[in-house]
């Protein structure tokens, strides 16, 4: 970053030099070309000794790094934290987020390095300040967790919790909000190990059973908690869910999942419906009630893959309105690139069609369902370079096409269709 804008300071010299006709006024007020950030390793016109040791080894820090000399970056990370002791310019933020930023990462490259050494950072950069006290300590317990040490990792959660300066802002309110969320995922974490190693033991212990109901309560109230906050919690919803099956508690779960879909303080989110979906489909909830969760997923994600079922439910159905609605379903999936290859979407929609000819209208079923699709489904999927390809790599989902293009664009002449074949007359 220094040489690029000693770079652009010597292409405005040149520039002042051929403009010799501006006046003064102009060239003070000449803007930058690039919206540069302001570099923290400059040298100023009075800077000290200490100053000036600090700002090359930075830069020392900074080539090594950019060339992957991870040893070398780490022996002059020993001494850029004296930057810290710093007082003619006061304690700066910045400097120390730029520590613990740049430590982590070099003892993440670093073959040699250790958790002590993480804990180490860690420790140091959390008391140096408490601005980055909870962000640090978050970070801190994933490392923890990413290497296996859960218990450790909870323990940090716990201390962070419970730290507090000051007045409580909002920012402080939000991250003590989400390590309350993590703690209870670790002790969902440790409950399903407790689980596992109960399901193993021929002659299960009753503490052991009292011990994951111990996390289970732990774990439970947290998450009851955060519920409390509008947000996306999927991991933390899963968890929770997962637990009150354990121990058939089925009314709360199913509320649970209602609340994350339904209720409109939170935001929008595809995934809360497909938890529902699947939980009522594990315990065997009605066909109307399955269909419609899928309805609503429908509108937010009209090219999820649960669309194929929600199709198929919809097929089932004895009224004739849902078959109408399961070829709109199906005509939008194939609107999307993921579907325009998939045999059993291109299946689906066959027997969507042939279902729909027990009806007497149903032409103009279709064609209502595809008066906006016929300026761009041709050069979709019906062209000869599909039908060479699908002929290639798919002849089954050929032949399912090309029997469906005189139903779908009737009006139509189309050139999908293998040499010598033609497409299938539907009466």
């Amino acid at each position: 970053m220094d040489d690029l804008e000693t770079e652009l300071g010597r292409l405005e010299d040149v520039e002042d030099d051929s403009d010799s006709s501006d006046n003064s006024s102009a060239k003070g007020q000449k803007k930058p070309k690039l919206p540069l950030v302001n570099p923290m390793c400059v040298e100023t016109p009075y800077e000290s000794g200490f100053h000036q040791s600090t700002r090359i080894c930075l830069e020392r820090i900074r080539e090594a790094m950019l060339h992957h000399r991870w040893q070398e970056a780490a022996e002059y990370m020993a001494c850029y934290p004296q930057m810290l002791e710093d007082t003619t310019q006061g304690s700066r933020q910045q400097y120390k987020e730029l520590i613990w930023r740049l430590s982590i990462e070099i003892l993440h490259h670093h073959p040699n390095s250790k958790l002590e050494d993480y804990n180490n950072i860690y420790e140091r950069m959390k008391h140096s300040g408490f601005k980055n006290y909870l962000t640090i300590s978050l970070e801190h317990a994933f490392h923890l967790l990413l290497h296996g040490h859960i218990e450790e990792a909870k323990h940090q959660l716990s201390v962070a919790e419970s730290w507090r300066h000051g007045k409580e802002s909002a920012a402080q309110h939000q991250k003590t909000k989400l390590i309350q969320a993590y703690r209870s995922l670790l002790d969902y974490i440790i409950w399903c190990d407790k689980r596992f190693t109960h399901a193993r033991t021929d002659f299960p212990d009753s503490g052991d059973n009292q011990e994951m109901r111990n996390y289970f309560r732990q774990a439970s109230v947290n998450i009851k908690e955060i519920l409390k906050n509008p947000g996306v919690w999927d991991p933390f919803i899963l968890s929770y869910v997962e637990m009150l099956e354990f121990y058939e508690d089925h009314k709360e779960a199913l509320r649970v999942l209602n609340d994350y879909a339904y209720d409109n303080s939170f935001p929008p989110n595809p995934n809360a419906h497909v938890y529902l979906y699947q939980y009522l489909k594990r315990h065997d909830a009605s066909e109307r009630k399955l269909m419609k969760v899928l309805k609503i997923l429908q509108v937010l994600v009209p090219s999820h893959e649960l669309m194929l079922e929600y199709s198929s439910l919809l097929l089932q159905s004895e009224k004739t309105s849902d078959h109408h609605k399961a070829l709109g379903v199906v005509l939008e999936m194939l609107d999307f690139a993921c579907w325009r290859s998939n045999l059993d979407a291109w299946k689906c929609l066959k027997a969507i069609i042939q279902k729909l000819q027990l009806q007497e209208d149903w032409r103009t079923v279709v064609h209502e369902k595809m008066v906006g699709k016929k300026d761009y489904w041709p050069a979709l999927h019906f062209t000869s370079f599909h039908a060479s390809k699908d002929s290639e790599e798919n002849p089954e989902l050929m032949e399912v096409k090309a029997s469906l293009t005189k139903v779908l664009c009737p009006d139509l002449t189309l050139k999908y269709t293998a040499a010598g074949e033609t497409s299938e007359e539907w009466t």
